[in-house]
C-alpha cells in the first residue's frame, strides 16, 4: 500500500541523501514518475552529490587531525582553564584574606610563618618611628639616590631599586640602614605633596615561601610578602584599596632583583 502521506521537500531531501527507507522510498519515486520536471531537477542534484562525494573520498579518508581528537580538545580547554586560573590567583595575590589580615601564598596557605610575622613587625615598627620624624627622617637624602642603593644594596646582599611612584602622587626622600637581628634591613622613604609618608621595608634573612600578607595596626596599613630569603613590606597611613595598586607597584620593580653580597658593589 502506498503511504498517504503528501511528498514535501525533506522526502525529496532524503531522497537525493539516499536516507529513505523502502516504504517511504517507493512513494518518492511514485511522485517522482507523476512530476517528470522535478525528477529531472532531483536526478541533477543527485549526481552533483555523487560527484562532490567522490572528489572528496580521499580528505574523508584521512585521519582525523590530532587538534580535532576530542582527547587534544579537553586537554586544550583544561590548559585554557589553568592559565585563567594562575591569572586569577595573580590578581588576587595581594589581597586580604579578612579583616585583621591574611596571606594568599604560593603553594600552601601555611605559610603564614615567624619571619613574615617578624617582617611585619619590624616594618610598622620603623615607619611609626620614622615617618613622624621632621629633622631627620632619613640617613641618605633622595638627592644621592645612587650613592644611597648602592649602600643598601650591598649591606643587605640584594640589588635595591627605588621603585617609582610618582604616578600615586609619592616622591622618594631617602633611606636608611635598620638593624634586623643578625641581619640587616633598608627603610626607602617616600612623601607627597600633603605631606603624607609611605615606606618601603627590606630585610634579609626572612626564609619562606613567597606570601602576601595586609595588615591594619591603628592608622597603619602594610602589605608584606616573603620572597627569595628576604622580607619587603610597604606601609602607609592609607586603606588597603588605596595601598594595594602602589604594593603591587612596588612588588613587580623589586621582584627578581637580587644579587650576592659578592656582586654588589659600594
Amino acid at each position: 500500500m502506498s503511504d498517504p502521506t503528501p511528498i514535501g521537500e525533506d522526502d525529496l531531501q532524503a531522497f537525493i541523501d539516499g536516507r529513505l527507507g523502502e516504504d517511504r522510498l517507493a512513494a518518492v519515486e511514485a511522485w517522482l514518475a507523476d512530476h517528470p520536471q522535478r525528477a529531472r531537477d532531483i536526478g541533477r542534484e543527485r549526481a552533483q552529490r555523487d560527484a562532490l562525494r567522490a572528489a572528496l573520498a580521499a580528505k574523508a579518508a584521512e585521519p582525523i587531525p590530532a587538534r580535532l581528537r576530542i582527547a587534544s580538545i579537553r586537554a586544550s580547554r583544561r590548559s585554557r582553564l589553568t592559565l585563567v586560573l594562575r591569572n586569577l590567583v595573580a590578581g588576587l595575590a595581594l589581597v586580604t584574606l579578612g579583616a585583621g589580615g591574611g596571606w594568599l601564598a604560593r603553594g600552601d596557605a601555611r605559610s603564614v610563618t615567624a619571619p613574615a610575622t617578624q617582617v611585619t613587625r619590624d616594618a610598622v615598627a620603623a615607619h611609626r618611628i620614622f615617618a613622624v620624624e621632621v629633622a631627620h627622617p632619613v640617613e641618605v637624602p633622595a638627592r644621592e639616590e645612587a650613592h644611597l642603593l648602592r649602600w643598601l644594596s650591598k649591606r643587605l646582599g640584594r640589588e635595591l631599586a627605588a621603585p617609582d611612584l610618582a604616578e600615586f602622587g609619592f616622591h622618594l626622600v631617602g633611606g636608611r640602614l635598620l638593624p634586623a637581628e643578625a641581619d640587616a634591613a633598608a627603610q626607602l622613604m617616600y612623601e607627597d605633596a600633603g605631606g603624607r609618608r609611605l615606606t618601603v621595608y627590606v630585610r634579609a634573612g626572612a626564609p619562606g615561601e613567597t606570601a602576601f600578607r595586609f595588615w591594619q595596626d591603628g592608622a597603619v596599613a602594610s602589605f608584606v610578602w616573603l620572597d627569595q630569603g628576604y622580607g619587603f613590606a610597604v606601609s602607609a597611613e592609607a586603606g588597603r584599596d588605596q595601598l594595594l595598586p602602589i604594593a603591587e607597584t612596588v612588588y613587580n620593580a623589586l621582584d627578581g632583583k637580587s644579587a650576592n653580597a659578592g656582586d654588589v658593589k659600594s
